[in-house]
């Protein structure tokens, strides 16, 4: 301890000398670093006797049975054994987020429900008041009028359609904004992860907590650091020692907050193993989402954050038969165009790709504009496909 905090001091503590401090005594990084804190403030220099509270199987599979409600779990296990046994709200909290980061599934008959005053269950405030559109193969397609202004639609008067793809991401940035967890959103390039990212965060209840990091192509560390500084407010005040700017980050990971990173894909294995060593601390309470096409693979690069992957969110491509039905919720120039003709121009240049489709709806938004009662027929389709083919 004596030794991590002189580097402390001189402003030279970095993640990797508590990593080795933490590899030599056989205890996890999250332990050294509460060891340095509280040597730190109270100038004990000795380490603490290694104890803590530890979920058991039993107690794991109430949990599940009771949706993942922490308060219901502890309110049943005072009730099982007496209040005394049974550890505080926030340790009880800690761990459970602890060992579902690591890895360890919990099966739920329900949605979970987070309690407490400082955790809000976010999937209960959405307030989803949804219009059902026409829907095929048994599938329905609901479009959402709430907070659309904030959400890129890419072409006038175009919509957010509320695809289960769209549900799916809705119910994994909320619940990680509620247990504060690591995500990643992938998916090929132009399948609406964006779009779809944008739309969940609007939705959650305190959108004014989502802060967003901006990466180049292959951050340094140092360079990292700084944006995340900059995303968090801390830019002016970040010391310019690694290590002080360490611990001033984990403080400021403290408040429950939404951390945006898009491109995740661009992080090299030191910036991502930064990231780890950063949510790895007991006291990091922001959720962290990760995004971008190719970000999963980026990340299984790195076993230690991977693991540490609460959901893996897949935006897939748009099937065939989905096409028709969620075009014509998007725009309405598609609700007059024949299944035909879309299955047509999927074939040609959709993909099932929506950003490709955005841009065919902007080319013949542009060809239509200014008619009265125009349709779109074969003929434009086929012009503005080839503007969108591109030279062979």
């Amino acid at each position: 301890m004596r030794r991590l905090l002189e580097r402390q001091q001189a402003g030279e503590l970095s993640t990797r000398h508590v990593r080795a401090v933490a590899e030599t005594v056989g205890v996890s990084e999250r332990t050294v670093w509460r060891w340095l804190e509280q040597a730190k403030a109270t100038g004990r220099l000795e380490a603490g006797a290694r104890q803590g509270y530890a979920v058991s199987d039993e107690v794991w599979a109430l949990l599940g049975e009771v949706g993942g409600n922490v308060a219901e779990l502890r309110r049943r296990l005072a009730a099982a054994g007496g209040r005394a046994s049974v550890p505080s709200a926030s340790t009880l909290h800690r761990v459970i987020r602890r060992d579902r980061r690591a890895g360890r599934a919990l099966l739920v008959e329900r949605e979970p429900v987070v309690a407490g005053p400082s955790r809000p269950d976010p999937l209960s405030e959405l307030g989803l008041n949804v219009v059902a559109g026409q829907g095929t193969g048994g599938q329905v397609f609901l479009r959402e009028q709430k907070h659309l202004a904030q959400v890129p639609v890419l072409v006038p008067g175009a919509q957010v359609v509320h695809t289960p793809a769209v549900r799916s991401v809705l119910r994994t940035v909320a619940h990680a904004a509620a247990v504060g967890a690591v995500v990643c959103l992938y998916g090929d390039a132009g399948q609406g992860k964006t779009v779809a990212l944008q739309y969940a965060l609007s939705q959650l209840p305190h959108p004014a907590r989502v802060r967003r990091v901006h990466v180049g192509v292959h951050p340094t560390v140092p360079e990292l650091r700084r944006v995340l500084a900059d995303a968090l407010e801390l830019g002016r005040r970040l010391p310019r020692g690694a290590g002080e700017a360490d611990l001033m980050l984990v403080n400021a990971l403290r408040q429950p907050r939404v951390l945006v990173l898009d491109e995740a894909q661009r992080l090299p294995g030191p910036a991502l193993e930064f990231l780890r060593g950063l949510w790895d601390h007991p006291d990091t309470n922001t959720a962290l989402v990760l995004a971008g096409a190719g970000s999963e693979r980026a990340l299984r690069r790195v076993p230690a954050l991977a693991s540490r992957v609460l959901t893996w969110e897949l935006v897939p491509r748009l099937g065939q038969r989905e096409v028709a039905t969620v075009m014509a919720a998007f725009h309405p120039l598609w609700e007059d165009v024949t299944a035909d003709d879309v299955a047509w121009a999927d074939e040609q240049v959709g993909h099932g790709n929506f950003r490709t489709w955005a841009k065919l709806t902007s080319h013949l938004t542009a060809e239509i504009y200014g008619r009265s009662r125009a349709v779109v027929d074969r003929r434009m389709l086929e012009r503005a496909c080839v503007r969108l083919k591109g030279p062979l």
